[in-house]
């Protein structure tokens, strides 16, 4: 590009985040004119293979084994036109003739990374408009810097991130204009992550004895059942998955590997894990609709790495056949393509562990619009609290409330109520744990020195806690609670300060509710009204009111950005 054009295109730049887009009535909208059974999804279940250790909390696959099951083969088929399963036995690397086929079959495949030293340091660089620990406030924040003219992508390097479009800021000196036309402009949060690379990871694969490299492979095989073990720094898992498999690049300079599977098969690997198959057998029910609504929905999530959803607890647990039963199986075959929507919609089907007694609304764990089926209800078969005569936002009530503990719903569940404690130099390590990764201004405070919750919602949960540091104070929003603290498991919760016998402070209990976000369905909540008869329509309405239950068809929208 010549610096004239360079020029041009930063003045375009420029203006558009001056002004506001004016599209009105416009709105995106996605849907799909095929059937739950017909539908393939593309999970992410190994996300970032070849990345780097960050801290001793991360855990790095370091190694995959794929094999076939009884009788089978893999296909393994390239799809990097710049490696085509070069052979490296030799000293030196001898690429497969172009005339031979790029295909190999064998019973098992084992993927490793190296480091490749790069002929000349590259520098790697983006700019970072913001961090958030949730997808869901990650893509409001998005939005914002799409009304001002900012073309944004939504990433997941580790926590979430929104960069500015890196094929749109393409160079050094545009990315460094932007950010200096941000700051004129008032925006001080954004910056430019960048790092001088000397070394790229490259995937290098061995199959029956010979050692290859190869960037981007498929595995297909006869019987659409693959068995896929990692090893990682911390643990090894081994687990069997339904469809295909794809190791591809995503946005990080590292590779995902994919499962390209049919929404009713990978569906299979998320209800045993997500509510367990011993289970009320409606609770599975109202879970198996519940966990194909949420897939539809959130198909958006990774288009930056070109796969759509992953397998962890950022999207659903998946763990692919391994863990599937024949309870489990019978509540997604009579469940078939049904789905929940809101105003012919897809409803954004959240759901957690445990609500601790009063369900929250959408707000009140992320930024964003309000959902009317999101809204603060007190989990139970009949009515035990007036929230609207005694809100929970009174930190007083909030205390009482928190103190019953009989006819709720999670009565008696292990994470109902909870009580931790934690000493000031382990909040200290958690907190500036967190501050690293958010790129925080004050990472490098010495000690807390006073917590106080500053703002609750209507349900009780904590919307900003303001921590006092010696270097600054510091404000978490929601969700950020959980991640920067450590000891509380939900936002429900209140503090009691403890003093040394010097009176100085020594650390804090947290004495809580719930376990999760709180916001929709509470799955063992849904346990207790299976056990009193309700159906999964009943739970699910219960959950999330003015819903309904549908067939997945043709006019549904799966998702509308508005």
């Amino acid at each position: 590009m010549s610096n004239e054009s360079t020029i041009e295109k930063m003045r375009y730049c420029s203006f558009r985040i001056l002004f506001f887009s004016f599209f009105v009535g416009v709105e995106t909208i996605f849907a799909t004119a095929v059937f739950a059974q017909e539908t393939e999804l593309k999970v992410g279940i190994v996300q970032r293979f070849g990345d780097e250790l960050i801290d001793e909390k991360d855990e790095v696959v370091e190694r995959i084994e794929i094999t076939s099951t009884s009788g089978d083969w893999l296909t393994i088929t390239s799809l990097d036109s710049n490696h085509n399963l070069e052979n490296t036995t030799k000293n030196e690397v001898e690429p497969v003739n172009n005339n031979e086929s790029q295909t190999v079959t064998s019973k098992k495949i084992i993927l490793q990374t190296i480091d490749k030293p790069v002929a000349k340091p590259i520098i790697s660089e983006r700019v970072v408009l913001g961090n958030y620990s949730t997808f869901e406030t990650a893509e409001n924040n998005a939005n914002s810097w799409r009304d001002v003219g900012i073309e944004v992508e939504i990433v997941q390097p580790g926590r979430w991130q929104v960069w500015a479009k890196r094929d749109v800021y393409d160079t050094p000196i545009i990315r460094r204009l932007l950010l200096q036309s941000l700051q004129d402009n008032g925006y001080n949060s954004p910056y430019i992550d960048s790092e001088i690379v000397s070394t790229i990871p490259q995937v290098k694969i061995n199959i029956d004895g010979q050692e290859y490299y190869d960037n981007e492979i498929e595995i297909d095989t006869q019987k659409s059942r693959v068995r896929v073990q990692t090893t990682s720094n911390k643990s090894q898992t081994n687990h069997i998955y339904g469809g295909s498999l794809q190791l591809q690049p995503n946005a990080y300079g590292n590779f995902t590997l994919v499962n390209h599977v049919p929404l009713e098969t990978y569906l299979r690997g998320v209800v045993p894990y997500e509510i367990g198959a011993n289970a009320p057998q409606e609770a599975i029910a109202s879970q198996t609709i519940i966990a194909r609504t949420y897939a539809l929905r959130n198909l958006r999530r990774f288009v930056a790495d070109n796969y759509e959803l992953c397998a962890t607890v950022h999207c659903q647990v998946y763990k692919g056949l391994t863990g599937a039963t024949k309870r489990t199986d019978q509540a997604i075959a009579a469940t078939k393509g049904l789905v929940l929507t809101y105003d012919n919609e897809l409803v954004d089907a959240l759901y957690s562990s445990t609500t601790g007694g009063i369900g929250a609304s959408f707000n009140d764990a992320w930024e964003g619009a309000e959902r009317p089926y999101l809204r603060p209800i007190i989990d139970a078969p009949s009515p035990l609290w007036d929230l609207e005569r005694y809100p929970l936002s009174d930190e007083s009530l909030l205390r009482r409330f928190l103190s019953l503990k009989q006819g709720f719903n999670e009565t008696g569940t292990k994470f109902f109520r909870w009580h931790r404690q934690s000493k000031i130099k382990n909040l200290n390590d958690n907190l500036r744990r967190y501050l690293t990764k958010a790129n925080h201004p004050l990472v490098d405070f010495t000690t807390i020195t006073n917590l106080e919750v500053t703002k609750r919602s209507h349900s009780g949960r904590i919307l900003t806690l303001l921590v006092e540091t010696d270097l600054g104070n510091i404000t978490l929003l929601k969700n950020e609670v959980r991640s920067a603290m450590g000891p509380p498991i939900s936002t429900l919760f209140y503090l009691e300060p403890i003093y040394n016998q010097a009176n100085e402070l020594d650390s804090y209990a947290f004495i809580g509710g719930g376990f999760g976000h709180g916001v929709g369905l509470s799955q063992y909540g849904s346990y207790n009204l299976a056990r009193l008869g309700w159906s999964a329509n009943q739970i699910l309405v219960f959950y999330y009111p003015g819903t309904t239950i549908e067939t997945l068809n043709d006019s549904i929208i799966f998702w509308r950005n508005k």
